[in-house]
């Protein structure tokens, strides 16, 4: 719930934007009453449409810093649009101006009358004195007209932002747009990821299990030309050695390909094993209730491993803490840890994490100010409730 200070902090933008709002109404009432009859002549329409869209980017901007609209929603509007969201703007506008000038007269009047009551002077400069019961009377009608115009200053606000979302909000073909153009860039993205998910698989094939292989090999030729029952017991030592550590590689590979654990026991047992083969600690904070779809359990996972591996390969970490929560709509999934920072979000490893998570529709983030801490954090929708 929101502190005293910062639901004071609120009204008092909100009042800024809505005093805005109100000298914005005059300029727009100009442009409604005055100038849009001229807007048939075509030589005039260049100038009244750019002065409508200047009114509208003033709202846009007295919207989203003072009365926290969503800039993200706004679009440019048609000159159709823009007409009819101004004349309607303008109503509002001119009604929030009335209410803020009735409370302005009004906190004039109680701050005149109660410095009367403390001199002991008529309230209102008459002769006669006032009664206890004339006194609490005016005060408890101030009060109620405090309260009526107050609420009336939420319902422009409300009707501000109502108007914002209607006009200036992207239409459906927008919309299926911006879609559209999501869809293609996540696409891409997903297709670089799955090469180079490939690209690491052969490196980490051709670099760490086919070397520990020909090493192995050589072991078991120089074992059987060995003269010596000695030096061939230990060479076969070594050997044996080799071939443990190469299934561990190979184990790890085919981990970080597909962990089986998300089939056999979920995402909790597979993160679980994630810490326990990480050479730092590992703590894990698992918040959810039920299984998830096995795509978003898959993506969660790869997203918690891929930090967790970037964090050691390049951060230097002396801890790391992963967590899997439930949020509104959707899980988030934070990874953080005490490595030197610095991390580069546009990087192969984070940059095909955030594919990931953009092929699945969420939202991924990476704070890693240099020297720490890294928190890297992914947002993901569900099918089932958690």
């Amino acid at each position: 719930m929101p502190s005293l200070r910062t639901r004071f902090h609120r009204a008092c933008r909100g009042t800024v934007g809505l005093t805005l709002g109100g000298l914005i109404a005059l300029a727009e009432m100009v442009l409604v009453v005055v100038l849009t009859p001229v807007h048939a002549v075509p030589a005039a329409r260049p100038g009244i449409e750019g002065l409508g869209r200047k009114l509208v980017e003033l709202n846009r901007r007295r919207l989203v810093t003072y009365l926290n609209f969503d800039d993200l929603l706004c679009v440019r509007p048609t000159w159709p649009r823009t007409q009819s969201y101004l004349v309607r703007r303008m109503v509002v506008g001119l009604i929030g101006a009335a209410i803020l000038g009735l409370v302005a007269i009004g906190s004039g009047a109680a701050v005149i009358m109660t410095s009367q009551v403390v001199a002991g002077r008529p309230v209102g400069g008459g002769e006669e004195s006032n009664t206890w019961a004339e006194i609490v009377a005016i005060a408890v009608m101030g009060m109620v007209l405090l309260f009526g115009a107050v609420w009336g200053l939420i319902g422009v606000t409300i009707l501000d932002r109502s108007l914002a979302d209607q006009y200036l909000g992207p239409t459906e073909e927008e919309l299926l747009r911006r879609r559209v153009s999501q869809l293609a860039i996540t696409r891409a993205g997903v297709v670089e990821a799955i090469n180079d998910e490939r690209r690491r698989i052969e490196r980490d094939l051709h670099d760490g299990v086919q070397q520990r292989l020909v090493a192995l090999g050589l072991l078991l030729g120089r074992a059987r030309r060995a003269t010596e029952p000695e030096r061939a017991e230990e060479l076969l030592r070594q050997a044996h050695e080799e071939s443990q550590q190469a299934l561990r590689d190979l184990r790890e590979v085919t981990w970080r390909v597909y962990p089986t654990a998300l089939d056999e026991g979920g995402l909790h047992t597979a993160l679980e094993g994630v810490a326990e083969r990480s050479s730092v600690p590992v703590s894990l904070r698992y918040g959810l209730g039920e299984r998830l779809d096995l795509p978003t359990e898959t993506v969660a996972y790869f997203v918690a491993s891929e930090a967790v591996t970037n964090a050691l390969k390049h951060g230097a970490p002396s801890r790391i803490e992963i967590g899997v929560l439930a949020e509104e709509g959707g899980i988030v999934v934070v990874v953080r840890d005490d490595g030197c920072g610095g991390a580069d979000p546009v990087g192969s490893g984070l940059s095909g994490l955030a594919s990931r998570v953009a092929a699945a529709d969420g939202v991924f983030t990476v704070d890693s100010p240099v020297g720490g801490p890294t928190v890297v954090r992914a947002w993901l929708p569900v099918l089932v409730t958690v």
